[in-house]
């Protein structure tokens, strides 16, 4: 019986092509997105064999405002759609001191406008049928930005702000949201910005088949918020509830008493 279809970004390699392979087991049918036709075409015959699902191939690059629009308009239209895996992310070799304004601004298109604007075409659909789930890969580093470069960790954080407000706009309407947090995992994205995972110590880096099955757990039970790495899960729930607390002193018509002229 089919789960419907999920449509995953950044699917040819890494953690897009996990979260295919294991959809595919769960018996949905697939849109693989991504820029390498090849390397898709491969995945899906072989998801088609092993499972019996319907697997299609929409090659795309999501920085591409075209092209984006057209994986838009299938996430907007395709009726059988129950599931929108927004995976595809890139990372900068460098900083943002020293990076290629062009470059930065495909981070940030591919990082952020292809992801809310996707998950924004998925929510409006999904509403509509009163089912459906909407899953975006954040980073640990959302919560970090100490720790890499600044605007990869800000794009991160965007997508973990995107999701739990996105969360709480479709709560109790039939279609979730979740926030993957991952830390460092190897997949291709490492070589790609030119850095080596292997320079990490062992223990540090997850295996991304790991890290996909973690995610689809935390799907499973609902959790807008996982963090498959982190194993004290009341440091998180502690931060959580600091920041709602906080929450309610954020807007004032007075000034903080401590930023008054003496």
């Amino acid at each position: 019986m089919t789960q419907g279809t999920a449509l995953i970004t950044g699917a040819s390699t890494g953690i897009g092509a996990v979260y295919a392979d294991r959809l595919a087991k769960r018996g949905h049918d697939l849109i693989l997105v991504a820029r390498d036709k090849a390397r898709l075409d491969a995945l899906a015959e072989r998801l088609r064999n092993e499972n019996g699902v319907n697997v299609d191939v929409l090659p795309a690059d999501l920085a591409d405002a075209t092209q984006l629009a057209t994986v838009e308009a299938r996430v907007a239209g395709d009726e059988t759609l129950t599931l929108l895996v927004n995976n595809a992310g890139i990372s900068l070799s460098g900083t943002l001191v020293d990076t290629p304004t062009e470059m930065v601004a495909r981070l940030i298109a591919i990082n952020v406008t292809a992801p809310t604007l996707l998950a924004g075409a998925a929510a409006k659909a999904f509403l509509g049928r009163s089912r459906g789930g909407i899953i975006n890969l954040s980073s640990v580093l959302a919560l970090a930005p100490e720790m890499f470069d600044a605007t990869y960790s800000a794009t991160k954080a965007f997508i973990l702000n995107l999701s739990q407000g996105l969360a709480k706009e479709v709560a109790d309407r039939g279609v979730r949201v979740q926030a993957v947090l991952p830390g460092a995992t190897r997949t291709e994205i490492w070589a790609r910005s030119g850095k080596d995972v292997d320079a990490f110590p062992p223990d540090f880096v997850m295996d991304a088949g790991d890290l996909v099955d973690a995610a689809l757990v935390g799907f499973d039970r609902g959790e807008v918020v996982t963090i498959p790495p982190l194993a004290d899960e009341e440091q998180w729930q502690t931060m959580q509830a600091a920041r709602l607390v906080m929450a309610n002193g954020l807007s004032r018509r007075e000034v903080a008493p401590r930023y008054r002229a003496i």
